[in-house]
């Protein structure tokens, strides 16, 4: 990757709406780069960092898109987006014509369609943009990041992204980031029981769960989960790189446009109505990795 140019950061207005636990992260490596930053969250004290490192503060999200020449959103559920684009004061009401709209959201691929055509009636773009690494990604500037979009539009903001992710990957056009991140989401759920289910089996049968996992994760049954959470439950570090709340919501959209497609997923459905009874039992919003704990209990 290529420094951003001083000129380029200096004349690339950017918003950034949603900062929360991966939101700040990220705008942050931007600003970091040099780049003036507009930001807008439901509660302000969450981007109090970014407002510290210089970015100024935009009491809607009409008002953080009407200046900027790209608008990033990172917030939390469907409902939150189409308020965030659609709502009076919404981005889609601010864009200005050439901007672009990078959602990068997990949300339903159907919204993500919604979004760029109304942004097209702008003289705009859109681009839906989610992302996986959760907090550590984030923080590391590491993230993976499946972009779906105009082809104009992906290249004009790769750059930005570039200084967030590690692995971005235009998939098609609106709507295929999204369908992607499904997949994405569907072979994390599996990997997460059998990452929960293989610590039950190993303290069950007496094992030192800490060495027993110095034996798999650089086997065959290596994966992500295995390298960052598993650790954490050993711990008893249960707080969220990614909600619990979040990811039961982006199995819901996988099931849904499954059915769609006529498609049925029964190991999805096992592992989402486990993660419900987590919720149900108080962990919503804790890390995924909270599975564990309703396993143990079943």
């Amino acid at each position: 990757m290529s420094p951003i140019s001083p000129l380029v950061a200096a004349t690339t207005r950017i918003a950034w709406i949603g900062t929360g636990v991966m939101g700040l992260s990220m705008c942050g490596h931007l600003m970091k780069a040099g780049f003036t930053a507009t930001v807008h969250n439901r509660g302000k004290a969450k981007a109090q960092p970014l407002l510290d490192l210089g970015a100024t503060w935009a009491a809607t999200p009409l008002e953080a898109a009407s200046n900027a020449d790209v608008v990033f959103t990172m917030v939390g559920f469907p409902k939150d987006v189409r308020e965030v684009y659609f709502g009076a004061d919404g981005v889609l009401a601010g864009l200005k014509p050439g901007a672009i709209a990078v959602d990068m959201t997990t949300t339903s691929p159907s919204l993500a369609v919604e979004i760029t055509a109304e942004a097209l009636t702008k003289s705009a773009q859109a681009l839906d943009a989610p992302v996986s690494g959760g907090d550590v990604g984030a923080r590391n500037a590491a993230l993976s990041i499946m972009v779906g979009g105009d082809e104009g539009a992906y290249e004009a903001v790769l750059p930005l992204l570039e200084l967030m992710g590690k692995i971005i990957v235009r998939q098609g056009g609106p709507g295929a980031g999204q369908h992607t991140k499904m997949c994405n989401q569907i072979v994390i759920a599996g990997s997460m029981i059998g990452m929960c289910e293989s610590l039950l089996y190993a303290v069950r049968a007496g094992l030192n769960p800490e060495r027993m996992l110095t034996s798999i994760t650089r086997g065959a049954a290596g994966c992500w989960s295995l390298d960052n959470l598993a650790p954490r439950i050993l711990k008893g570090d249960y707080a969220p790189g990614f909600m619990v709340d979040h990811f039961i919501k982006d199995m819901g959209i996988a099931l849904e446009e499954a059915e769609k497609m006529k498609l049925t997923l029964p190991g999805l459905s096992l592992v989402r109505d486990i993660y419900v009874r987590a919720a149900v039992e108080g962990h919503g919003r804790s890390g995924t990795q909270a599975l564990f704990l309703a396993l143990q209990k079943m």
